[in-house]
C-alpha cells in the first residue's frame, strides 16, 4: 500500500463521511472478534493509512486525521505513514477518548462501526465526545463495504478437527465444565465471540488468517450445554465424522446478532465486556436482556493447561529447540562465511532459512506468527518485520535480533535470541546485561500462587532501571496451545492484570531494551508455571536453546544468577545434543559451557 494509495482511499473515506452527515469516523486495527492479526478483508486501518502493526486506532475528520499505537510501534509508525496526512499519537499514554475530551467540537457527529470495537472501548470513546459536545454513533453497516472498492473477501478457511488425544478432552466435557460455571453464576446465557475460545471448546482449529489457527466464528452456549454455532458452513467441509459436533447446532455468521437478541429477551445474558463487539451488548440491551459482563469462563479454563497440552508443550518445544540451535549454529557459521567473501546475510535470508529448520521437525504446521528477524535500526522496533524494501544486512556493528515462533500439532512456540557478530560498544554490553540479568531474576522467581503478572514485571526491569533503562511493552503473555500466540488472560507488565497465575498456565518471559535509530536487544523463554512448596510456584522453562553470552559483563552476574543459567544450560545441551546435525554441536557445546569457563 503506497502512500498515494493511502491518500486515495482517505480521501474516498472522507467523500462518504459527507454523504452520511458525519464529522469524523473511528477507524480501529481489528475485526468483529478483536484479533491481534485480521484476515486482509478486515485490514480496513492499513488501507487508509498503511500502518500494518497489530495495535492502533485512527480517527479520521473531515480536514485531518490522527493515529493512535502503542509504545512497540512508536518508531515503525512513523515510516510506515504520511505524517503530512497523520498526526501519531500514543495509544495509552495519550489516548482517543482523552483526546475527544479535549478536542471533540459541539455538535460533532463521530461514527465508529459497531461489531469493531469492544463495549468498554466504546463506552470511553462515547463519553469522551460527550465531554467535548459531540456524539458518538453506533454504525450498523461496515462503511468500508462502500468505500474499498476491491476488498478482499471474508476468509473461508479450513477448520480441522484437535483430536481428544492432544486435546486432553472432549469437547463435551468442557461444555459440561462451562455451562455449570454459567448455572453458578446464575447466567442463562453465554455469548462468545473470541475465535481462539471457541476452537478450544469445541476441540477444533482453523486456518482463517496464516499462523492464526482459529476459525472466524461466534458462538451461543447455554447452562445445559446446548450450543449453537455460527460458522461458515464452506469451512468444515462435507464430512463431520471427525468432528465433536453430534450436539452442536449449526448456524450461519449473518444470523448471529438476530438470533442473540431473539435469545436475550428477559435472560440475563453473560459476555466479556472487554472484548464483545458493542453491536452484541446493545442487541441484548435493545431485546429486553440483562448483562453479566465478566471474563468469559472459557478464557479462564482455557488458560489452566491440562496435563496433555503440558505433555504437548514440552515435547514440541524439544522439537523447536533443535531447530532453533541449528539455525543458530548455521547463523555463525554462514555469516563469517560471508564475511569472508564479502557477500551480505540478510534478515529475509535469515528468517527463510530459521521457517527452513522448523520445517524439518515432526509436527510443525507453520510459525506461530511473522518472525522479528531485525538488525541494527530496525531492531528498535519492537514488531518489526522485515520488507524487501527493508531488508538489511546482518553486520558487525550492532546485535541481531531474532524473535520467532511455532506452531505444532502439539502445541505453540515463541523465543527471542540476540546475538554479536562484531564487538558490542560498552553501551550495547551495559543494556544486554541489564536484560539478562531481568530475565535471569524473572525466570527464577518464587511467587505465592495466585501471584498477579504485574505484581512480578518489576523483577525483568529492576536491572534496566538500575541503569536509567526501560522498555515500552509488556513482558510477557500467555501462549494458547496450537492456538493464538498472544492469549488472554495473563500478563506480565506494568498495567494490572487481575488474574491470578497458577500451575498449569504458559507464559513468556522477555526483557528488552530498544534504543531507537540504533539497535535492539531482547531474550525471551516460554515457560510453564508449576508448583514449587506449599502455596507457592516457580516457572520452568519449556524454550531450549542456547542464550548468547558474549555481549554480557559475566563478572556482573550473582552467584544464584551464574548457578541458574549453568542448570538451564546444561538442559539445553543434555536434551538437543544427540538431536541436532553434526555440524551443530560444536556450536552447542560451546555456547552451553559454564559460565566459569567463559570469564577470563
Amino acid at each position: 500500500m503506497t502512500r498515494n494509495d493511502c491518500a486515495g482511499n482517505l480521501a474516498r473515506l472522507r467523500s462518504w463521511l459527507d454523504e452520511q452527515g458525519l464529522d469524523g469516523l473511528i477507524v480501529p486495527r481489528t475485526d468483529a472478534h478483536q484479533s491481534e492479526v485480521t484476515a486482509p478483508h478486515d485490514n480496513c486501518l492499513e488501507y487508509i493509512s498503511g500502518f500494518t502493526g497489530s495495535a492502533g486506532m485512527a480517527l479520521v475528520l473531515r480536514e485531518r486525521a490522527l493515529i493512535f499505537v502503542d509504545g512497540r510501534y512508536q518508531v515503525q509508525v512513523r515510516q510506515e505513514v504520511d505524517l503530512a496526512q497523520f498526526a501519531v499519537h500514543h495509544l495509552h499514554d495519550d489516548p482517543l477518548d482523552l483526546w475527544l475530551r479535549g478536542n471533540a467540537g459541539s455538535g460533532w457527529r463521530i461514527g465508529i462501526d459497531a461489531m469493531r470495537v469492544a463495549g468498554g472501548i466504546y463506552d470511553a470513546l462515547a463519553l469522551g465526545c460527550a465531554a467535548g459536545g459531540g456524539e458518538l454513533i453506533a454504525i450498523t453497516d461496515d462503511p468500508f463495504d462502500a468505500v474499498w472498492t476491491d476488498r478482499p473477501e471474508k476468509p473461508v478457511g479450513r477448520i480441522r478437527a484437535m483430536p481428544v488425544s492432544v486435546a486432553g478432552e472432549t469437547s463435551a466435557s468442557k461444555r459440561a465444565r462451562i455451562s455449570e460455571k454459567l448455572r453458578t453464576a446464575g447466567a442463562d446465557m453465554l455469548v462468545e465471540t473470541l475465535p481462539d475460545n471457541i476452537a478450544w471448546l469445541l476441540n477444533v482449529r482453523g486456518s482463517d488468517v496464516a499462523m492464526n489457527p482459529v476459525p472466524h466464528s461466534f458462538l451461543m452456549l447455554d447452562p445445559d450445554g446446548r450450543v449453537e454455532w455460527f460458522v461458515d458452513r464452506r469451512k468444515l467441509g462435507n464430512d463431520l465424522a471427525d468432528f465433536e459436533l453430534a450436539d452442536v447446532e449449526l448456524a450461519e455468521p449473518e444470523h448471529f446478532l438476530d438470533r442473540v437478541a431473539q435469545a436475550s429477551t428477559s435472560r440475563t445474558v453473560q459476555i466479556d465486556p472487554d472484548f464483545t463487539p458493542f453491536a452484541v451488548r446493545n442487541g441484548i440491551d435493545v431485546s429486553g436482556g440483562r448483562l453479566a459482563a465478566r471474563t468469559s469462563p472459557i478464557t479462564l479454563a482455557k488458560a489452566a493447561k491440562n496435563a496433555a497440552e503440558l505433555a504437548g508443550y514440552r515435547a514440541c518445544h524439544v522439537e523447536d529447540g533443535i531447530a532453533l540451535t541449528n539455525f543458530l549454529a548455521w547463523l555463525d557459521s554462514e555469516w563469517r562465511v560471508r564475511r569472508a567473501r564479502n557477500l551480505p546475510l540478510t534478515e529475509l535470508e535469515a528468517e527463510e532459512m530459521l521457517i527452513a529448520f522448523r520445517t524439518e521437525r515432526p509436527g510443525f504446521l507453520e510459525p506461530s506468527f511473522r518472525a522479528i528477524s531485525a538488525t541494527g535500526a530496525n531492531a528498535a522496533m519492537c514488531h518489526y518485520n522485515a520488507r524487501p524494501e527493508t531488508n538489511t544486512a546482518i553486520g558487525a556493528e550492532s546485535p541481531y535480533l531474532i524473535d520467532s515462533g511455532g506452531q505444532y500439532a502439539n502445541g505453540t512456540t515463541d523465543a527471542t535470541r540476540t546475538v554479536m557478530f562484531g564487538t558490542a560498544n560498552a553501551e550495547m554490553r551495559d543494556a544486554y546485561t541489564a536484560v539478562l540479568k531481568g530475565f535471569l531474576s524473572l525466570s527464577m522467581a518464587r511467587f505465592p500462587t495466585g501471584t498477579q503478572g504485574h505484581q512480578l514485571d518489576a523483577f525483568a526491569r529492576r536491572a534496566l532501571w538500575d541503569i536509567g533503562l526501560d522498555y515500552d511493552h509488556g513482558t510477557g503473555h500467555s501462549v494458547g496451545h496450537n492456538l493464538l500466540i498472544h492469549e488472554y488472560p495473563h500478563r506480565f507488565g506494568k498495567k494490572p492484570n487481575l488474574h491470578g497465575l497458577e500451575p498449569g498456565n504458559v507464559m513468556t518471559i522477555e526483557p528488552g531494551y530498544y534504543e531507537a535509530g540504533g539497535y535492539g536487544i531482547r531474550i525471551e523463554n516460554q515457560v510453564e508455571v508449576v508448583a514449587h512448596g506449599p502455596g507457592f510456584c516457580r516457572f520452568s522453562s519449556l524454550t531450549l536453546a542456547p542464550i548468547d553470552l558474549e555481549m554480557a559483563r559475566l563478572e556482573e552476574l550473582s552467584p544464584d544468577e551464574i548457578t541458574f543459567l549453568d542448570a538451564y544450560h546444561a538442559e539445553v545441551c543434555a536434551v538437543l545434543m544427540d538431536h541436532v546435525q553434526p555440524e551443530t554441536r560444536p556450536y552447542l557445546l560451546a555456547h552451553t559451557r559454564p559460565v566459569a569457563e567463559r570469564v577470563v
